[in-house]
Formats: structure tokens, C-alpha cells, sequence
């Protein structure tokens, strides 16, 4: 599920999906930054140009990027990982790239069946009424097309958490009867 809002010049995306994997093993996949550019569109040539000594996150982390979100260009993106509760969430804001702001929160909690992932992100446009416009006819698109790309690539990854749980009720009402 992709929702979009927009409260007081701030746009938020939030984005619900479900996996069939423990949260320990989401935890594992998205704690480690390497893991961005595996569920990045190819096409956005999305890389990361700092050294990442760790392959887990830690608060104060600065993780720089190199992104080409529209073809003809490319920028430069600096984030902090500024809060991490193990298994539950982790955030990480922009310091330096092309939002004004960019904060965003990623939650998991254990479900049945597998991991219930969310993803807020709450950010801003520069350039005052031409970003207003750009929000409306280009960033809000792909931002969409980003996250049902991600979708996507996580099922792959993972398996959908739909068929994998429509299985086990199959399999439970069959031995069931």
C-alpha cells in the first residue's frame, strides 16, 4: 500500500508491505546499507561512494551517495542514520541532496506469518511554487514508481507473504478435514 499526504508544506509517503520472513532476517537485509541499491531501480544508477566499514547501521553514520533520479542528472546525497532500535526501526535523514528535508522512518513488527514493514517518509521540495509543481507532476511519480519497484524486488528476494500464507492455510485446512 503507497499513501501520499501533505500537511503543512511537508509531503509524506508511507508504504506497508509484508514479507514472509522473520524480523530477524528483515532486520538483517535492511540494517545493512549495501542492501540499498539491490531494491534501487537500475536505472538510477544509485551508489555508494563512502567507505562502509560496518555492514550494520549505528546511529551518526554518514552514508554518502552518487544518483542519477532523472536521466540528464545526477547528484550527490548525504544521509545520517540518526536513530536505530534494533528490530523495530531505524531512521535516516538527509544532510546534504536534493530535498530540503528528508527524514525517514522505517518500522518493523512481527506478524503473523512473517514481518509488517513500514516505510514514512516525510519531505520538502526546494524552490518554492515550481517545487510545489514538480512534487505534483514528477517527484511524487517517481517516488511511487521506486517503492512498487522495491515492492516488487522484495518479493522476489523474499517471497510474497500472501501466497506463502494463503499456502499454509491451504495446507492446514486440507490436514484439518
Amino acid at each position: 500500500m503507497i499513501k501520499f499526504s501533505t500537511h503543512s508544506g511537508i509531503h509524506t509517503l508511507q508504504v506497508k508491505q509484508k514479507l514472509p520472513v522473520s524480523i530477524e532476517k528483515a532486520w538483517e537485509f535492511f540494517s545493512a546499507p549495501n542492501n540499498l541499491a539491490k531494491i534501487t531501480p537500475e536505472h538510477m544508477g544509485f551508489k555508494i561512494t563512502s567507505d562502509i566499514e560496518n555492514d550494520k547501521m549505528f546511529p551518526g553514520q554518514i552514508i554518502t551517495y552518487q544518483v542519477h533520479p532523472f536521466k540528464g542528472f545526477t547528484t550527490n546525497w548525504v544521509t545520517e542514520i540518526t536513530h536505530v532500535v534494533d528490530h523495530k526501526y531505524f531512521v535516516d535523514e538527509q544532510r546534504f541532496g536534493p530535498y530540503s528535508m528528508w527524514h525517514h522512518e522505517h518500522w518493523f513488527k512481527a506478524v503473523g506469518g512473517g514481518v509488517e514493514m513500514i516505510d514514512r517518509i516525510s519531505y520538502k521540495i526546494p524552490f518554492g511554487f515550481l517545487g510545489r509543481i514538480l512534487e505534483k507532476i514528477l517527484i511524487r511519480k517517481q517516488l511511487k514508481n521506486i517503492f512498487e519497484y522495491r515492492y516488487k524486488k522484495l518479493n522476489a528476494f523474499f517471497g510474497s507473504f500472501e501466497e506463502k500464507n494463503d499456502h499454509k492455510k491451504k495446507d492446514l485446512t486440507f490436514s484439518a478435514g
